[in-house]
């Protein structure tokens, strides 16, 4: 390594000892300018914990990052063909860490944004057995990087997804992310713009157990490059919302969805009613087509209400079934690797 070995201030021993693997995963897109700040405050060994090791992930970069990463002693490069965005970055580095035999899994972004001394404090609570995924809480309503609009965007978002997921999370969008080997495996990203949302969902609906805990960030380098702009951003945060509730709680949303049309369908019918009922039921007639089209509408979505939960426990019993294999290829390919390989660079 070319940057010195930091400790953590807190020199407490824990019950898990020392002997838990820790992998920081970093996905990388065209950043050689800032990828060497962020590995210089990463630790080399977390107190109580274990060593940790470093694994960037390059989306297919243009420029030096992977030359970056081989010249600060990167554990572990895994560079992929083209680039395929940062959702698909981070599903890959995380298969690939499980793979390695990472018990922890932290996840930050090559920008810089979030700094490596609060690493120890996301892998902490998972090494006490607290928690099953940490989140960095940058504190969005105090950080003075973000502008008034981004904290209302923040609030309304981590609002939406509290309500979708059940976890409260007052920075849902934080990249700055610690996992348990467990929840790692349960980890399916299906869209490719990014994993924040959908995951936090999906740990909600399996019951894993959220915290947050405060995180120190730096000043921005650049603008984001996860989205053009902020509206493009929200429009698709809200259609990996709405995905995933037809995902996650089927039965639910057509359920609402269904009960609301045919509600609503009732009162031009009671009106064509009404007015058949005083004798001026001819010049009302629409009302009861359109009645009859939003209750007909509203039943058939009912009817998919209790159809889409059917596939809903099929996909959960096939998710059970991909857990228990990736665990054990992961397994297997633990013991098959060398024990204290050198900086390997992987192609996917």
């Amino acid at each position: 390594m070319n940057y010195p070995i930091r400790l953590t201030d807190d020199t407490r021993t824990y019950s898990c000892g020392m002997n838990l693997k820790v992998i920081v995963q970093i996905p990388c897109y065209n950043e050689a300018k800032t990828l060497p700040a962020v590995l210089a405050d990463i630790p080399e060994i977390i107190e109580g914990v274990g060593p940790v090791e470093i694994q960037v992930i390059d989306d297919g970069s243009d420029d030096d990052t992977i030359e970056v990463a081989r010249r600060h002693g990167v554990h572990h490069i895994l560079q992929q063909k083209g680039n395929k965005g940062l959702a698909r970055s981070f599903q890959a580095g995380i298969e690939h860490a499980l793979r390695l035999g990472a018990d922890i899994i932290v996840n930050t972004d090559g920008d810089n944004q979030y700094c490596g001394r609060s690493i120890p404090d996301l892998v902490r609570p998972i090494a006490e057995k607290r928690a099953d995924i940490v989140l960095g809480d940058r504190r969005p309503g105090e950080s003075p990087h973000f502008s008034p609009f981004k904290r209302l965007l923040q609030r309304v978002g981590s609002r939406l997804v509290r309500a979708l997921s059940g976890i409260d999370a007052s920075d849902a969008v934080t990249g700055f992310r610690a996992y348990s080997r467990d929840s790692a495996l349960s980890i399916t990203v299906m869209t490719r713009f990014s994993y924040t949302v959908e995951t936090l969902i999906h740990a909600g609906q399996r019951g894993l157990t959220v915290i947050s805990v405060p995180v120190e960030t730096n000043a921005p380098t650049r603008p984001s490059r996860l989205a053009p702009s902020k509206r493009h951003f929200v429009s698709r945060q809200v259609v990996t919302m709405f995905r995933s509730c037809l995902m996650y709680r089927p039965l639910r949303t057509f359920l609402i969805a269904g009960i609301a049309m045919s509600i609503v369908g009732l009162v031009p019918i009671l009106r064509f009613l009404w007015f058949y009922a005083i004798g001026a039921g001819d010049g009302h007639v629409q009302s009861l087509v359109l009645g009859g089209v939003l209750l007909l509408a509203g039943y058939f979505t009912v009817i998919v209400a209790f159809l889409s939960d059917i596939v809903g426990t099929n996909r959960k019993l096939t998710e059970e079934t991909l857990i228990r294999l990736r665990r054990i290829e992961a397994e297997r390919a633990t013991r098959v690797s060398a024990a204290n390989a050198p900086a390997t660079t992987d192609h996917d």
